[in-house]
């Protein structure tokens, strides 16, 4: 329920929001500089008074300090003064996007439906993965215990299946996706809103079902290729902890790292590459080429909107954390039996991030796939007759 309401009220607070924390981090950095040259300055004065080695040290490392301060200072002033029209358009974004959601409030219940499709998934993945660790030859072991021992081209069989776990679950969480991206897509190039179509997500489903399940299928597997190299690399780390050397460990972690790196650009990617199918209806391949070069060109934009957005998502994402850990402690305040709160608000507060986590990052998709939307329209259309904006009067 706090997701909801919270969804509802960024539209109406984003624009303070984040005026306020763009002036507070401004402030910090001035006033953290400020503190630093004053320390400076009064250590100088207490080093001439007494000449020690610690006390030049400690002046030379204050120095250091404060002038590393003011260049970040100016460094981030640069920035705010550069990017002050594309956080405008993060906070008009986000202000669209709360109407998609007054618009079609059924998108709010996406999460729940990925959640019992995954649900269902991974049960009869479990249930297989049983089937399969019984079907070999019973054999009786040392122990005295029964083993069942495959043999043949049917031991390596369980690989098949961890690839359809990944792959699959990538697919699922993809399809909500697409479905996503097709509703924002219809509203945003609907100019009447009051001629949207009677179920604007079911229609995208039924979109999604009769054309795009190979687009899906591609970009999902895609992102397998790149997550099963780092689990195994990570399962080569597990079992060589404390044995590797240290260049070989270094070298482990960094690969990781990389994988990781690559499979979150990717994700973020396909998922414009389904606005952008939802869009032309083009392939998987055009789509993602298409989606590429709209956000090259608008790089700055983009950075905005994942840097000032995301804060702001995250810091709901504490706003609801925080109330319901209190909510929490009010209502164990009244249990007088239970002598430890902390597992029990440990687990509370784990549920009400994933849950926030859940809603926010259905907020988050809408977002993006908006901006994808907005720039498509300023590229092809000027506002002249015949090329009209489709865009909100906010984006305008």
């Amino acid at each position: 329920v706090l997701s909801m309401i919270l969804m509802v009220i960024i539209r109406y607070i984003s624009r303070v929001l984040v005026w306020i924390l763009t002036i507070l981090v401004i402030l910090g950095s001035l006033g953290g500089t400020g503190v630093l040259w004053w320390l400076y300055a009064k250590q100088r004065i207490s080093a001439n008074a007494v000449e020690t080695q610690i006390a030049k040290d400690n002046l030379q490392a204050l120095l250091i300090y404060a002038i590393s301060a003011t260049v970040f200072t100016v460094i981030l002033l640069l920035i705010m003064l550069i990017m002050r029209k594309r956080v405008a358009l993060t906070i008009a974004l986000f202000h669209v996007a709360g109407k998609v959601f007054i618009h079609l409030p059924l998108l709010v219940f996406q999460p729940f439906w990925t959640f019992f499709v995954l649900i269902f998934f991974w049960t009869y993945w479990i249930t297989v993965l049983l089937f399969l660790g019984t079907t070999g030859s019973p054999v009786p072991n040392e122990e005295g215990f029964v083993e069942f021992r495959m043999v043949g081209p049917l031991k390596y069989m369980w690989w098949y299946h961890v690839v359809g776990l990944i792959w699959i679950s990538e697919f699922i969480l993809a399809c909500q996706q697409m479905t996503v991206a097709g509703a924002v897509v219809t509203y945003y190039f609907t100019r009447e809103k009051r001629n949207l179509p009677f179920t604007p997500i079911l229609a995208s489903v039924n979109r999604l079902v009769c054309y795009h399940l190979g687009t899906v299928a591609k970009g999902s597997f895609i992102i397998t290729l790149v997550k099963i190299p780092r689990m195994i690399l990570m399962y080569i780390h597990s079992q060589l902890k404390g044995k590797e050397n240290a260049c070989a460990r270094c070298m482990l972690k960094a690969c990781i790292c990389c994988l990781w790196c690559l499979e979150k650009c990717l994700t973020y990617l396909n998922q414009n590459a389904y606005t952008a199918t939802a869009i032309n209806s083009t392939n998987f391949c055009t789509s993602a080429k298409d989606a590429f070069v709209i956000l090259v060109e608008n790089a700055l934009r983009v950075a905005a909107i994942n840097t000032v957005g995301d804060f702001m998502l995250f810091l709901g994402k504490v706003l609801i954390v925080c109330s319901t850990g209190l909510a929490g402690i009010m209502l164990l305040n009244y249990q007088r039996d239970y002598t430890v709160w902390v597992l029990p608000l440990i687990i509370v507060c784990l549920f009400a991030f994933l849950v926030a986590h859940c809603f926010l990052s259905i907020y988050e998709m809408v977002v993006d796939v908006l901006f994808l939307c907005f720039a498509i329209d300023t590229k092809y259309n000027d506002g002249s007759p015949g090329k009209e904006f489709y865009m909100d009067k906010v984006l305008m």
